[in-house]
């Protein structure tokens, strides 16, 4: 999911920011919705890219709970 969010970010491999928010924020690309938790982490949905993706317990040190959507965008680290 994250390579088809940075796709068009030029050196993305060298690096990249990810804003996130379980809030819409001006020109976020996508938006997740939240299926279950399993082993710790918890597994999203992404209608845009039509698949799931699966965020470890790190998500925890921003969130109190999963929040039921997330709202997103990369760009380039320079930004």
């Amino acid at each position: 999911m994250i390579d088809k969010l940075v796709k068009d970010i030029p050196n993305s491999e060298s690096g990249f920011r990810l804003i996130f928010s379980a809030n819409p924020f001006p020109n976020y690309a996508v938006e997740l919705e939240w299926l279950r938790s399993e082993h710790g982490g918890n597994w999203y949905h992404s209608k845009k890219f039509e698949m799931d993706g699966w965020l470890c317990p790190a998500l925890f040190k921003y969130f109190d709970t999963a929040p039921l959507k997330l709202f997103g965008r990369a760009e380039p680290k320079s930004v």
